[in-house]
């Protein structure tokens, strides 16, 4: 079953302003590199989604509707709706992870 992947409104602006910062803190290659890296990720979503670990920050209050994958710092998590997987938050995982999870996706 081939799945479709969707990014939410948030993901895409994560992925531009870390496009961003690595452009200007580091190189626009590297933040090529990155960018390309990080949309192989998400290709590989269309074939397994549910391969995804559950992210710890989430378990720990109950939650399993998420999952995410990596590209080493970078965490993507999303959350699968029928065949449709729901890119939520793409962030660098050195960041405090728990607080922008909470914020996020909790509302809080």
């Amino acid at each position: 079953m081939a799945f479709r992947v969707m990014l939410t409104d948030d993901a895409s602006e994560d992925l531009t302003l870390l496009y961003r910062y690595i452009a200007e803190h580091d190189a626009a290659q590297n933040a090529d590199y990155v960018l390309d890296q990080l949309a192989l990720c998400l290709a590989s979503l269309t074939e397994s989604p549910e391969h995804g670990a559950y992210p710890k920050e989430l378990l720990a209050v109950g939650l399993r509707e998420y999952r995410e994958i990596y590209f080493k710092p970078y965490r993507i998590i999303y959350r699968i709706i029928a065949d449709i997987v729901y890119v939520m938050l793409i962030a660098d995982g050195r960041r405090n992870m728990q607080s922008l999870l909470q914020r996020r996706l909790l509302g809080g």
